[in-house]
């Protein structure tokens, strides 16, 4: 893999994201582990997601290079002030970096998982 493609894939992550984004792969969440199995092995239009991927100072739920799609999902604590204006913040620098934010929450995955792939597919394809 050459250096400049993996300089845009994690976009100047530092080291220490990636051990981080290895222990959060260990403890996915019970959403996580259900929109996983519909996005790896390309499932999801042939595109190839990563989870927990690092990438600027952040790490990413979910992740496709190919559309520069990064796929949050949001559990109650991001109803808290404070994370969810966190959350605000990292989107905007994520989009001025070229990255498109699609966001949903776990309740969303958990009762209505066919509604989720499709709406991740729709950003997806809006993507060029």
């Amino acid at each position: 893999m050459n250096e400049e493609y993996n300089d845009n894939l994690h976009k100047g992550a530092i080291g220490k994201l990636y051990q981080y984004g290895r222990e959060l792969r260990q403890t996915s969440t019970k959403a996580e582990k259900i929109l996983w199995e519909c996005l790896r092995d390309r499932k999801l239009g042939g595109l190839k997601f990563r989870r927990q991927h690092p990438m600027l100072k952040f790490i990413a739920d979910f992740y496709c290079h190919e559309k520069k799609l990064v796929v949050e999902l949001d559990g109650t604590i991001h109803d808290e002030k404070e994370i969810a204006e966190y959350d605000k913040y990292r989107t905007f620098e994520l989009e001025g970096s070229g990255i498109n934010v699609v966001r949903f929450r776990n309740e969303e995955v958990e009762n209505n998982i066919n509604y989720v792939v499709n709406e991740i597919r729709k950003a997806t394809e809006k993507i060029k």
